[in-house]
């Protein structure tokens, strides 16, 4: 009897809950129940749980593209490493510096080009990138929980194509 009235509360709250979430998302002009909002609030949340879990290891949220750029052979000078993670120069010039303060990252002069230097993982960050990436993944389970496998390609798939929107956005204006 008791479980019966738990589970009834239960269900009621829900559909509360989904209710005023209905309402929210009909209201047209609410702007946190838009999509940029929301994903803007779960980008934030999702790197704050990144910084946590990284910043242990010696990485920082930022780090992954240029990490992963130079693990998987995409880039591996300044101009390369800041076009592969659609960042400017400057900031770009400052991450790495910060990376090599850290030991992550060598550079050496590029025998091709005297003005260029050549960037390569040390073997301090090369030994540390699994645990950081399961640590990563375990991160983006967790916060995918409850979602079927399908749910959660499609929820990618849906990811990628906005993105490439907004990519496309920002060419047309610049």
């Amino acid at each position: 009897m008791r479980l019966r009235r738990l589970k009834t509360n239960l269900h009621m709250y829900i559909c509360n809950i989904l209710t005023r979430l209905a309402r929210m998302a009909d209201d047209k002009d609410n702007v946190l129940s838009t999509p940029g909002h929301l994903v803007s609030l779960a980008a934030r949340n999702f790197a704050r749980l990144s910084e946590a879990r990284l910043k242990p290891l010696g990485f920082a949220p930022g780090h992954l593209p240029v990490l992963v750029a130079l693990r998987d052979d995409h880039a591996d000078t300044q101009r390369d490493l800041a076009r592969f993670a659609k960042i400017e120069q400057p900031p770009m010039a400052q991450m790495l510096n910060r990376m090599e303060r850290d030991g992550l990252i060598d550079r050496k002069p590029d025998p091709k080009d005297g003005r260029s230097q050549m960037i390569s993982l040390t073997p301090m960050a090369l030994e540390r990138m699994p645990i950081a990436i399961d640590a990563l993944m375990e991160g983006n389970r967790e916060a995918l929980s409850g979602l079927t496998d399908e749910q959660k390609a499609v929820f990618t798939g849906l990811l990628v194509h906005i993105i490439a929107n907004l990519d496309q956005m920002m060419h047309r204006k610049a």
